[in-house]
């Protein structure tokens, strides 16, 4: 899809979410072979699904097992799960990079302002040790490049030198942001107490084996007790989708407008609900070019603003890296 016509929908989406997500569905079971072979399995007759919860949300695992794509088209970046070894990662097959630089760049821009305004850290080191498969260090190597400051960057088993830039920054009074995978933050945080007043940290979840596992709250007290008094961000994003939630504290997320999370019965996985508590489905109409409607293996809740939280997984579900796992009840 070209950029004109793929900012046309993320800008209809603010005014009309649910016409647009009806629109993309009914291409997508046109011409998205694997969506369309699932939705006649569930027996969902398409020419009568008329509102966001009546659309046939895809199993997330479908991302390991087949190629999800909507039309043929030779991908420009393939981009790879981060799972444990030994497991099976999903592959998001990427049409147009640009149209995902356009939809985490503005969904950021709604959080954040202009990236320019930021020095930019990156401590993301099992990612970067992987390569440029992964779709959070595309994204946080835009945003690095986007910043233009001198000291933004990757810091990849440089933990004294990251903690000097820190200091370096807070004493300049510089607006800064550290966009960390979960055990990464928490090794740093051992070694380094620094009060941060102009600096946030991001985390992107993601203990990937190395921590224990910790429900969010606890992750944040931790990080809160080393870098306080700022309160803790997140990021809420995944190899499937092409748009991210973020949360400014308290680990409440909110969407950019052409994303929507719903939640689903465990028991009646085709009931599905605007709010309340369940297994997170998400609709990102940035997907245009695999699937937008994915039923996640994430627990949540959902606020009636649509605002949510991330609560852990569900049972019997894969172990992912970007996730926290422990069910928080």
């Amino acid at each position: 899809m070209e950029k004109q016509g793929f900012c046309k929908i993320l800008d209809a989406a603010e005014t009309d979410f649910e016409g647009q997500a009806l629109a993309v569905f009914r291409r997508q079971y046109a011409e998205n072979p694997v969506y369309r072979d699932y939705v006649n399995a569930l027996g969902v007759i398409p020419g009568l699904v008329r509102s966001l919860s009546a659309i046939p949300f895809l199993p997330i695992r479908f991302f390991k097992t087949h190629k999800v794509v909507t039309g043929v088209f030779e991908p420009q970046h393939i981009f790879e799960s981060s799972g444990t070894t030994g497991m099976v990662n999903s592959r998001h097959y990427i049409k147009d990079s640009g149209n995902y630089e356009t939809s985490f760049m503005r969904g950021f821009e709604k959080v954040y302002g202009s990236p320019d305004k930021y020095c930019v850290l990156g401590l993301l080191p099992s990612y970067l040790e992987r390569g440029n498969s992964s779709s959070l260090v595309f994204m946080v190597d835009a945003l690095i490049r986007k910043s233009g400051h001198p000291d933004s960057g990757f810091y990849l088993r440089e933990d004294a030198k990251l903690a000097a830039v820190l200091e370096k920054l807070e004493k300049a009074g510089q607006p800064s942001l550290l966009i960390g995978v979960s055990f990464a933050l928490l090794d740093f945080a051992e070694k380094y107490s620094i009060p941060l007043n102009h600096t946030r940290i991001i985390e992107t979840g993601g203990m990937k084996g190395r921590r224990e596992e910790l429900i969010r709250a606890a992750l944040h007290e931790r990080l809160q007790k080393a870098f306080g008094p700022a309160p803790i961000h997140a990021e809420y994003g995944m190899t499937e989708l092409l748009s991210q939630a973020w949360s400014q504290g308290e680990g409440l997320f909110s969407c950019p407008p052409w994303m929507k999370v719903l939640v689903r019965e465990e028991e009646d996985p085709l009931r599905v609900m605007k709010q309340g508590s369940g297994a997170i489905n998400i609709i990102d109409l940035a997907n245009q070019d695999s699937c937008a409607f994915i039923a996640t293996d994430d627990a949540g809740r959902v606020q009636a603003d649509g605002s949510f939280e991330v609560l852990g997984r569900m049972d019997g579900s894969d172990l992912r890296g970007c996730s926290l796992l422990v069910i928080d009840n």
